[in-house]
């Protein structure tokens, strides 16, 4: 009787622990957009030519050593060529677990964002996560 009680304990426990390695799971980024606030919870792909433009995602299960960067490119802006870059940032996760929102922002120019589309391409741990475009008009 008391190895049946065990058996259904051991069972029980092992299911346990691998739910827990489930819900715990591999690093993700996702949910990439562009925005017109840190928190990307003004997601727009059209900015106006003096508006901050903020790229945002979602790291899931993020650990100390992943990074994600930006790197920012004329796409169809007269009078720049385009796929030229126009600058590239890092972040690197330095906590032991992380969830929750990571964003990359740059600010408009002193005369303003020169009109046309541009395009954003995020790494995460220097591998390409997403490609997103907007618009300044």
């Amino acid at each position: 009787m008391n190895v049946k009680k065990y058996s259904i304990w051991l069972a029980l426990f092992a299911l346990i622990l691998a739910q827990l390695a489930c819900a715990v799971g591999e690093p993700t980024l996702e949910n990439v957009r562009t925005a017109r606030d840190e928190d990307g919870a003004q997601a727009t792909s059209t900015f106006g030519a003096f508006d901050t433009i903020y790229v945002v995602s979602d790291l899931s299960n993020g650990v100390a050593g992943n990074t994600i960067t930006s790197r920012w490119f004329f796409d169809n802006v007269p009078g720049f060529e385009s796929g030229a870059l126009i600058d590239e940032s890092t972040i690197d996760v330095t906590e032991e677990s992380f969830n929750g929102t990571v964003f990359f922002y740059f600010p408009p120019q002193t005369d303003g964002w020169p009109l046309g589309t541009y395009k954003v391409e995020v790494y995460f741990n220097n591998a390409l996560n997403s490609t997103v475009f907007f618009t300044v008009q």
